[in-house]
């Protein structure tokens, strides 16, 4: 079957409503020193008619077929603009809604500034919230801190608890570096127990003389491993970030299949079933998922805010007409085109087909540039997963939950194969994707449009 037309698939903005200003000084941001491109001095509010020339557009550039159309809210921090800017933004969708499609947001949040009254809003809405928690507060308030230099774990925690009692859906959005990169299990039976069914492992990946917090070539480097030099020592190791991920996954398939959503795992299994994977990072191809600054400027990723990507503003062109760009098209084509050898001809291409571009900038063993700096860290995760998404294919074709592998991983040491598996992991044959109305394949008894369908969407 032949892939939707570029112009035909679904499109994502994350919208940047307060551009990169923000409560904390998170030493890792890789938005914060996007205040340099532009003027000083300036508001960073997104105006009114800029917010609803936005609402509008991006309403209009949703495929015709689609139920939902989801509004993603970041920064920065955009709980910074108050109750009564999302308030208005309420009342803009629901002016220029189409009749029968669902409007849903999505907020993400550093917590800090989390109330009763962001609480109340954001359940009264309906709003799904991701809130960024690093682990425990030793792990946590490593490079999380305000612009005093003060840990900030106790306020998320706080303000997480809110959330748990106005019962607003929330995910967890956890970094992964150097720092609690070694503490997997740790972290995620942490964010379990704090109440997060939905899971989302970000490793952090910065080359060294790149940010806010820019480490130059001349400062110390930490640690001895091969590719030190050019990443700063926050960055997870490409191993590390590897064993991490197993750590997780092992302590999950034991218990919590079914019950706890880690994004990289449901993107996993969706590879192993034969269906490209949704998430932009693993797809043959991305840039659907593009980001609008507080003045109306769009770019064509929100790790790509950057001069060279931007494709235009919305007070002079539409969203549809720049995200379907010829433009916007070869970028999204280039994550494909310019795979080196050493990945086109990898085991483990169908489930991560190169990762991020932003990544790409270390050489493949042959000396071609273009490679994943995770590289050895995924080839370690997916050839540790291979047994156990194979077995829950197994079972999801069978038409039983994914979640009945667990009867025979508890109790077990490890429950994947050796490492050096890696080099016998094959693309798996095609399983019929589910339809929205179909029992999840990840396990939860839910139908497949209220879960992972849903939590993707998001």
């Amino acid at each position: 079957m032949q892939p939707p037309a570029f112009s035909d698939q679904g499109l994502h903005v994350m919208s940047k409503p307060i551009g990169p200003v923000c409560n904390l000084d998170c030493e890792y941001c890789y938005y914060l020193h996007k205040e340099d491109l532009y003027p000083s001095g300036q508001s960073w509010r997104m105006g009114d008619e800029t917010l609803e020339s936005y609402i509008a557009q991006y309403i209009d550039a949703q495929p015709a077929g689609a139920s939902e159309i989801t509004f993603a809210w970041q920064g920065g921090e955009p709980t910074l603009l108050g109750v009564d800017f999302f308030e208005r933004i309420i009342a803009l969708q629901r002016r220029y809604a189409p009749r029968g499609r669902r409007i849903v947001n999505s907020l993400q949040t550093n917590g800090v500034l989390l109330d009763e009254a962001w609480c109340g809003f954001f359940r009264e809405h309906e709003f799904l919230i991701g809130i960024s928690i690093d682990g425990p507060a030793e792990l946590h308030d490593r490079y999380r801190y305000d612009k005093k230099g003060r840990g900030t774990f106790a306020a998320v925690l706080r303000g997480l608890k809110l959330l748990n009692m106005h019962q607003v859906q929330f995910n967890v959005l956890a970094v992964v570096n150097r720092h609690n990169g070694d503490h997997g299990r740790r972290v995620y039976s942490y964010l379990r127990d704090c109440g997060a069914e939905f899971i989302q492992f970000i490793p952090i990946v910065e080359p060294r003389g790149v940010g806010r917090h820019a480490e130059t070539g001349d400062a110390p480097m930490v640690g001895s491993g091969p590719l030190d030099g050019i990443v700063s020592s926050r960055s997870v190791r490409p191993e590390q970030f590897g064993r991490f991920l197993n750590d997780v996954f092992d302590e999950w398939s034991k218990r919590d299949i079914g019950r706890v959503f880690v994004q990289v795992f449901d993107q996993a299994l969706s590879a192993w079933m034969g269906i490209e994977p949704s998430l932009c990072i693993f797809r043959k191809q991305c840039g659907r998922a593009l980001a609008i600054e507080h003045n109306g400027d769009l770019y064509s990723c929100d790790h790509f805010v950057e001069p060279d990507y931007l494709l235009g503003n919305i007070h002079d062109l539409p969203i549809v007409e720049m995200a379907n760009s010829p433009r916007q098209e070869a970028f999204a084509r280039d994550k494909e085109t310019l795979l080196p050898r050493y990945c086109r001809d990898c085991d483990v291409r169908f489930a991560c087909n190169g990762g991020c571009p932003k990544n790409r900038f270390i050489e493949t063993p042959q000396g071609e540039p273009g490679l994943n700096y995770l590289c050895r860290g995924y080839r370690k995760f997916f050839g540790h997963v291979d047994r156990l998404m194979r077995e829950m294919v197994v079972e999801v074709k069978a038409g039983r939950p994914a979640a009945n592998v667990m009867q025979r991983t508890r109790g077990k040491q490890s429950v994947a194969a050796p490492m050096q598996r890696t080099q016998n992991v094959g693309r798996p044959r095609p399983v019929a994707p589910p339809g929205r109305n179909d029992l999840c394949p990840c396990g939860s008894g839910r139908k497949y449009k209220k879960c992972c369908l849903s939590a993707r969407n998001g």
